[in-house]
């Protein structure tokens, strides 16, 4: 609710307007999908507000990004692999840390140091 007004009467006033509060009791975690990764609010607290029929969802908390794992096709391993002649494994691992880009980890597994 608002600082300063008295919850009895800000639910009366919201009652006169049609509009209806409630709480989602007992809400541990929420996670919103994106493509480049996951916000995760954890603990999170969602209130649904219905006003003229329809019902809005209100989310309160801290969210933490977790960024998407990059899947990375067994051809694109074999592909590293062959062409620096390196384990699957140390290929797998270059494409892991260059988010799938075959070029990038042909360079950095046959990098000079």
């Amino acid at each position: 609710m608002m600082p300063g007004i008295n919850p009895k009467q800000m639910k009366a006033a919201m009652k006169k307007m049609g509009m209806k509060m409630e709480e989602i009791e007992d809400v541990q975690r929420v996670v919103v999908y994106t493509p480049s990764g996951n916000y995760v609010f954890e603990p999170a607290e969602v209130v649904g507000i219905t006003m003229q029929g329809q019902t809005s969802y209100q989310l309160s908390g801290t969210p933490r990004f977790e960024p998407a794992k990059v899947e990375i096709p067994e051809s694109d391993v074999e592909l590293v692999a062959s062409q620096t002649s390196v384990p699957p494994d140390a290929a797998r691992a270059a494409l892991e840390e260059c988010n799938g880009d075959i070029a990038e980890a042909i360079l950095k597994l046959t990098a000079i140091e």
